[in-house]
């Protein structure tokens, strides 16, 4: 099998993803810092939107088996791994309650026949959320409430034979450990150089580097980023420029289509507002391709 999703100048050509099942349905809202609007059966329904969604774009959907195993977050697949053109490197969780996900993503990639180049274990802990590709040789890694830095240090000791530099940038503490503020919560790439951004908590240090190169910058609505909890900025690109997002926050969708985006948008108040992950998160891109 064909792997490697680090390009995005490429479209989305195969994916992973997990139906939220009989673990979400069984969640505790207090224990997993859900919200008010959680509901599992609206929230099956809206990841099925989605899932809709990302095959009609021509991807190939791969699922992860659904399970009553307790793993409710596992459910957002892009955290625990990530691939690249040598294969996955599967991570090591900073949220207690999701260390029994990686384990998961093993499975996955032992049954598609991408071989994982390292895994990260013990003190060391990184999530993928906190992981955005500035070019393909490049990867900027947030530290934070869920990525430290042994994490980061592994993360760099796994990429550097396969010619991948990490770049790590701070995060803010905003909200709070118990919250979840990804890199990827303050930064969308929509193409290889423009990316939907939250100014106020990005780490300036990455903003003045995608400035820099050349990258086009879109200051996401404030009042629409503070409503969603961060979650109007969650958004998946399927292709350069082809993107999918929440709906609800028209004057995020009008900022990237006055952009030149193509913007699909699915229900996701139950499922992402309130359980604090939007499509980006629901979504573990496996390759990058143009031939599908």
């Amino acid at each position: 099998m064909a792997y490697g999703a680090e390009d995005r100048g490429k479209p989305l050509a195969r994916v992973m993803m997990r139906a939220p099942g009989p673990a979400m349905a069984a969640a505790d809202p207090a224990a997993w810092h859900y919200g008010p609007g959680f509901d599992p059966a609206r929230a099956e329904a809206q990841h099925a939107a989605l899932a809709g969604i990302v095959a009609d774009s021509g991807a190939r959907i791969h699922w992860i088996p659904s399970a009553a195993d307790g793993l409710s977050d596992a459910v957002f697949v892009q955290d625990p791994s990530f691939v690249t053109r040598a294969g996955a490197v599967v991570l090591n969780m900073g949220k207690p309650l999701r260390r029994g996900e990686p384990a998961l993503h093993v499975a996955a990639y032992e049954a598609l026949g991408v071989p994982v180049i390292g895994q990260l274990t013990g003190d060391a802990t990184a999530e993928s959320g906190d992981m955005v590709w500035i070019d393909p040789q490049t990867l900027a890694v947030g530290r934070g409430a869920r990525t430290n830095q042994a994490g980061i240090d592994a993360l760099t000791g796994i990429l550097a034979p396969h010619g991948i530099r990490v770049l790590a940038y701070d995060l803010p503490y905003w909200t709070g450990p118990e919250a979840c503020l990804h890199l990827m919560s303050l930064i969308s790439p929509l193409a290889p150089k423009m990316a939907l951004i939250h100014a106020p908590l990005m780490p300036y240090a990455l903003w003045a580097d995608l400035t820099a190169r050349g990258w086009t910058l879109l200051h996401a609505p404030e009042d629409e980023f503070a409503a969603s909890n961060g979650l109007s900025l969650n958004v998946l690109m399927l292709a350069p420029q082809d993107v999918v997002m929440v709906a609800g926050f028209p004057k995020t969708r009008a900022l990237m289509e006055a952009h030149g985006c193509r913007v699909q948008v699915f229900e996701g108040d139950a499922l992402c507002i309130a359980c604090e992950g939007g499509p980006t998160c629901l979504t573990r891109p496996v390759l990058r391709a143009d031939h599908r």
